[in-house]
């Protein structure tokens, strides 16, 4: 009896663990939806919405999905977690060639935090570019309302305010809540774009624009793609481990088998986006220099 209220015990507190987890993990999407609707000071909705229009299917489309509409509505998490990631992989690709990363991630857990605090700092340094050159971009195409200095030092401000807090947020979602912070982030950017997109193929469907048994199996081919990756996602090769038998003093331990579980996917999504920003850059070259005098053939290819 005594056993099973322990065991009884034990499982209720894994229960309010996991609850609190979620709870943590729901409170800190709602954060981010609520940051992505918030406007950067001084932006004109109109010309914005006119823009997005003329770059539709380029690699600002991609930019904007990743950040669940933010870019769209230039809100102060228009940055996203891209800067992140950036940082993040040119930490991994600098660890290969350095010797002295390769030695800070050969020293366990003191060696990672170092390397996270670097990846942190250079998260800063992208997070600042980017947020310059889009803070001039947006003057240069009339974005802006005012294209004055202090334009600039508010945009470029609220900017890298964003993509930081984007980072804490993702940090504190892999250690209080449920999986990796920066996927969950992605995730929530993506899927907010959904029901929109479904209600678009509904209505385009309902006035006869595409056929209802082509968006029947368009859904289908959905549902069979997402567990595909799933499968692939949570597949594994485990590689047996065989301990042989040892004895210590006058106590003889048998040999004991075990295995080490290797991710068939161990890069991730990480490829996925990197080759969809490479098709679609010569498509957002086209569209920005197309224009130009002498570039007209960008555009055609």
């Amino acid at each position: 009896m005594a056993k099973q209220g322990a065991l009884s015990a034990l499982g209720k507190g894994g229960m309010s663990e996991l609850w609190a987890r979620l709870r943590f993990l729901f409170l800190a999407i709602i954060v981010y939806r609520i940051g992505a609707h918030i406007p950067v000071p001084g932006i004109n909705p109109d010309r914005l919405a006119e823009l997005f229009r003329q770059n539709e299917g380029t690699i600002l489309s991609l930019f904007n999905m990743f950040s669940g509409g933010a870019l769209e509505r230039m809100s102060i998490f228009a940055l996203g977690i891209m800067p992140y990631i950036s940082a993040s992989i040119i930490m991994q690709l600098m660890t290969a060639v350095s010797p002295q990363l390769e030695q800070l991630k050969k020293e366990g857990e003191a060696g990672r935090r170092k390397i996270s605090q670097y990846t942190r700092y250079g998260t800063v340094v992208l997070a600042l570019v980017q947020a310059i050159g889009m803070s001039v971009g947006l003057a240069s195409q009339g974005v802006a309302f005012s294209g004055d200095l202090g334009f600039h030092f508010v945009a470029v401000t609220t900017f890298v305010a964003g993509a930081m807090f984007m980072m804490w947020l993702g940090e504190q979602i892999t250690e209080r809540g449920v999986g990796n912070g920066i996927s969950m982030l992605i995730f929530a950017g993506i899927v907010a774009g959904l029901p929109r997109a479904i209600g678009q193929s509904f209505e385009s469907a309902r006035q006869g624009d595409i056929n209802i048994f082509a968006l029947v199996a368009i859904g289908l081919l959905a549902v069979a793609i997402i567990g595909f990756v799933v499968f692939i996602e949570r597949g594994q090769r485990r590689i047996a481990v065989h301990y042989a038998k040892r004895q210590q003093g006058r106590k003889v331990f048998a040999a004991q088998t075990s295995h080490l579980p290797l991710k068939v996917n161990m890069a991730g999504v990480i490829p996925a986006i990197f080759a969809s920003s490479i098709l679609l850059f010569p498509a957002s070259l086209g569209s920005w220099f197309g224009q130009s005098e002498g570039l007209g053939w960008l555009q055609d290819i």
